[in-house]
């Protein structure tokens, strides 16, 4: 098993957690979705985080998703566990079941209500202590859902003192002059070693945080070929042909990203796809009526007019 480490970069999809339509575990679609991502070409993936529905998952459940989707992968790419937990001893026991069960590294985001740098500092070491040095550990600093805000110094000081965390997932919003300041400490000595930043907030700043020094995206937009295609392109140089593919699919990026609803629409889209067999979020979770589906409908029609203006078409995953 190879284990994630700093030179981490590309696409890492946020994967979904599919149910039934009567809210059980869908084995089925969760094969499907693995072998969706696997075909896609993306560089690895993470389970489990908030797209995930972590929270509304038994620990029974989370254990066998984990498990279910390591055998699926068979080591074809990396799998990245959330692990997230008010409970240090539940983060770490969870933390351990899923490195024997195949995940190259675990994901952790501060714990809600923590509000100085010295809280935030004596938490994360906390967990960093927990965890022990043989876990790789990516830091999610998400503070428009945790209400914990890290600022750059604070997270540079993160990874200089700890050897275990190899990624920040970047995704405060607006973040962009953050992630320039993050990215400087490689070069001016207030960090000992480069590390990977990949960035969420379903893309939707995707071409300017890669100028400001992102390695890539780890996101769950339902099409990640989108964001194989504009990393790749960015990192050859084609930076105009990156954004033309980027501005083709933006409006079903910016409708993603609605809050609530918008877990309810990548499942629906993925659903459309033929990947889920149902677009079911666990309650209390979003549903959508008769308009949202129209509008959904429209959109979708309008990206696939966008695509066939673009001079390079994007490439399209296995199978379609």
């Amino acid at each position: 098993m190879v284990l994630l480490d700093e030179t981490a970069r590309g696409v890492y999809v946020i994967s979904a957690t599919p149910f039934t339509d009567s809210g059980a575990m869908d084995w089925t679609s969760t094969d499907r979705l693995m072998d969706f991502y696997v075909d896609g070409g993306v560089d690895g993936m993470t389970i489990l985080g908030v797209m995930g529905e972590a929270p509304k998952l038994s620990a029974e459940e989370s254990e066998a998703f984990v498990a279910r989707c390591a055998k699926r992968v068979a080591g074809r790419l990396p799998i990245i566990v959330g692990v997230s937990n008010p409970g240090l001893k539940l983060l770490g026991d969870f933390a351990r079941r899923a490195m024997d069960l195949g995940a190259a590294g675990v994901m952790v985001s501060p714990t809600a209500g923590l509000k100085t740098d010295e809280q935030i500092y004596g938490y994360i070491e906390s967990v960093v202590k927990e965890l022990g040095p043989k876990i790789p550990v990516v830091l999610q600093d998400y503070p428009q859902l945790t209400q914990v805000f890290m600022s750059a110094p604070l997270i540079n000081r993160f990874f200089a003192d700890f050897a275990s965390l190899k990624m920040l997932k970047h995704e405060e919003a607006p973040g962009l002059r953050k992630l320039t300041k993050v990215r400087a400490a490689d070069k001016d000595g207030s960090r000992n070693r480069r590390i990977s930043i990949l960035i969420g907030n379903g893309g939707i700043h995707l071409p300017q945080e890669l100028a400001r020094g992102a390695d890539g995206a780890m996101t769950g937009f339902a099409f990640p070929e989108m964001l194989i295609e504009v990393c790749r392109r960015f990192a050859s140089g084609d930076a105009e042909g990156a954004e033309d593919v980027f501005d083709a699919y933006l409006p079903v990026v910016r409708h993603e990203q609605q809050p609530g609803i918008g877990l309810a629409l990548r499942k629906e889209t993925l659903r459309r796809r033929g990947i889920l067999a149902s677009a079911r979020t666990r309650a209390p979770g979003p549903a959508l009526d008769a308009a949202d589906h129209t509008e959904l409908t429209r959109l979708l029609a309008r990206l696939e007019r966008a695509k066939a203006r673009l001079p390079v078409p994007p490439l399209r995953l296995a199978g379609e």
